[in-house]
C-alpha cells in the first residue's frame, strides 16, 4: 500500500512504539470487586495494549515508552512487559519515594449486569513525565520505527502528557515513521478536566499530526444504526479538516448486554470505505481491550503489506476473540485470527 509510505522492516528496530501507561489490572475472576477475596494479576493500559497484542499475537518487534516507579508493583509490571516480548528498554524509573504505579480492578459483568471499574492511578509516573525527557530521535532515526501509536488515554493523564504526545508525533513524523493516534475517551480522567469538550480540544491539537486515527467524529458507533454513506462523509469532513490524515478506522457494536454483543468495523482510506463482516450475537466474557486488539490487527494488516479490506477484517476478527478470553490482552494466535477472517469459528480443531 504505497499511500501509507510505511519503512522496511529491516531499516527499523521495531514495527511498532507506542507512548502509554502501563497498569496493572487486578480481576475477581467471577466474583465482584465489593466481594472478592482474591484476584488474578493481569498487565494492560490502553496503548500499551496495542504493542502487547502485535507482539504476542502477532509476533512483531514492538516497544512501549512509559515510566514507572521502581518497586516491587513496577518491576511487577516490568516482568509482565517481558513476558508477552515487548521491548522494555524505553521505559523510565522512577524514585519510589515521589511517584506510584496505576492499577485497577475490574470485574467483568454478566448478563444485565454492566462492567464495573474502580482505578487507583493519581501521580503514576507516567502522568509525571514531561517534554525533552525522552530522546526520540534515537527511536525514530537511530533505531528506526515503522509505526509510532498513543492515544486520547495517554494524553488525559495528566497537563504535560499532551505535551509528550506532540512532541513524539512530531519526531515520529520527521523520522519517517507512519503515526498512529486513537481517540479513546475516558470519563474517569477527565471528568474534573473539563469533560468530553476538553478531550475533544487536545484530540484536534493532536490530529495535524497524525496518519491513521481509531474513532470518528460525529460518527453514530452502533452497529445497528450504521449507514456508509453518513461514515463516508464524517471521515471526509476528517481528512477536509486535516489533510494529512490517510486513514480513519472504527469499531461499530451494539451491546445487547454484558454478555452478548455485536460487532463489526470500518476503514475509510484512499476515498473508498471498507466494513469488516459482522459478528452477531457474540458471546463475551471479557470485553475490555477490544477496541485495542482491534488496533493491533489493523495495524498488523498494514504492517504486512495487506490491503485495507484485510486490515479492516484482521482488526475485527482480533477483537471478537479478544473478547473470549479475560484480562485487557488477546490470548488468540495469528491462525486464529486468520481462520476467522476467512469464515473459520466454533468448529473443534483436532
Amino acid at each position: 500500500m504505497n499511500l501509507l509510505g510505511l519503512q522496511p522492516p529491516e531499516n527499523c528496530r521495531w514495527d511498532l512504539v507506542a507512548l502509554g501507561e502501563i497498569l496493572l489490572r487486578f480481576d475477581p475472576g467471577n466474583d465482584r470487586i465489593r466481594t472478592a477475596r482474591s484476584f488474578q494479576v493481569f498487565d494492560g493500559g490502553a496503548e500499551y495494549n496495542v504493542a502487547r497484542n502485535l507482539a504476542k499475537v502477532f509476533r512483531r518487534p514492538t516497544a512501549i515508552v512509559s515510566a514507572l516507579t521502581d518497586n516491587a508493583l513496577g518491576r511487577l509490571a516490568e516482568d509482565l512487559v517481558m513476558q508477552a516480548g515487548v521491548d522494555k528498554s524505553e521505559i523510565i524509573w522512577r524514585d519510589d519515594s515521589e511517584t506510584r504505579n496505576g492499577i485497577y480492578f475490574m470485574e467483568r459483568g454478566f448478563g444485565i449486569r454492566d462492567p464495573a471499574s474502580c482505578f487507583d492511578r493519581k501521580h503514576t509516573a507516567v502522568s509525571q513525565l514531561k517534554k525533552s525527557e525522552i530522546n526520540w530521535s534515537t527511536i525514530f532515526e537511530t533505531n528506526g520505527t515503522r509505526v509510532f501509536h498513543t492515544g486520547g488515554v495517554f494524553t488525559g493523564l495528566s497537563i504535560s502528557t499532551p505535551e509528550v504526545a506532540s512532541e513524539a508525533m512530531l519526531a515520529a513524523r520527521a523520522g519517517g515513521s507512519f503515526v498512529s493516534f486513537d481517540l479513546n475517551y475516558r470519563d474517569s480522567l477527565w471528568k474534573n478536566k473539563g469533560g468530553r469538550e476538553a478531550a475533544n480540544t487536545v484530540n484536534r491539537g493532536l490530529m495535524p499530526l497524525a496518519d491513521v486515527v481509531f474513532g470518528a467524529i460525529d460518527f453514530d458507533a452502533r452497529l445497528s444504526q450504521f449507514d456508509k454513506e453518513k461514515f463516508r462523509q464524517a471521515a471526509q469532513k476528517m481528512c477536509n479538516a486535516f489533510p494529512d490524515l490517510k486513514i480513519i478506522t472504527s469499531t461499530l457494536r451494539d451491546i445487547h448486554s454484558a454478555s452478548h454483543h455485536d460487532l463489526s468495523a470500518v476503514c475509510y482510506a484512499d476515498g473508498k470505505v471498507f466494513k469488516a463482516k459482522t459478528y452477531e450475537n457474540l458471546d463475551v466474557l471479557d470485553r475490555v481491550g477490544s477496541g485495542d486488539a482491534f488496533a493491533a490487527g489493523f495495524i498488523y494488516g498494514l504492517l504486512a503489506g495487506k490491503d485495507f479490506q484485510y486490515s479492516v477484517e484482521c482488526g475485527a476478527s482480533h477483537a471478537a476473540l479478544a473478547m473470549t478470553t479475560p484480562g485487557d490482552n488477546s490470548m488468540a494466535t495469528l491462525a486464529e485470527v486468520d481462520s476467522l477472517v476467512q469464515g473459520g469459528g466454533g468448529s473443534v480443531n483436532r
